[in-house]
């Protein structure tokens, strides 16, 4: 069974919507990567804060570009070939071409995902290898 433990906002200021969650939540910050963006997590579920994505991006989401607020969520799934099958036969969209197999061969990341998009458009995320500071 796919488990939610990924969730993920877009903002214009990813710094100041993370350091909001950190104050409110008591969120714990796992990093920042080169491009902005802020990992959060309350220990079950990881929160990615997101800078606007825009046309460029193939994961711009059913909102178009410069969304602020819930971008897409992710599913920690035990088998990656089988979700993509269901996926698939469900008639999602995959978003970004990664093949079950590129994580094998990426297997010391921390994490790997793909992106697909649901009947709204909505995108989700798939994951076996889950995301840090989720549970």
């Amino acid at each position: 069974m796919a488990r939610i433990r990924h969730i993920a906002l877009t903002t214009k200021n990813a710094s100041q919507t993370a350091e909001f969650y950190k104050q409110a939540f008591g969120l714990k910050e796992l990093r920042r990567s080169r491009n902005g963006a802020v990992f959060l997590t309350e220990g079950y579920i990881h929160l990615a804060v997101l800078n606007h994505k825009d046309e460029r991006s193939p994961d711009m989401g059913a909102h178009g570009p410069n969304f602020s607020g819930i971008h897409h969520f992710g599913f920690a799934v035990d088998d990656l070939g089988e979700a993509c099958a269901r996926l698939e036969e469900a008639h999602a969209e995959r978003l970004i071409a990664k093949s079950p197999a590129e994580a094998e061969a990426r297997a010391a990341h921390a994490n790997f995902e793909m992106k697909w998009a649901g009947p709204d458009g909505v995108v989700i995320d798939i994951s076996h290898t889950g995301w840090e500071g989720a549970h």
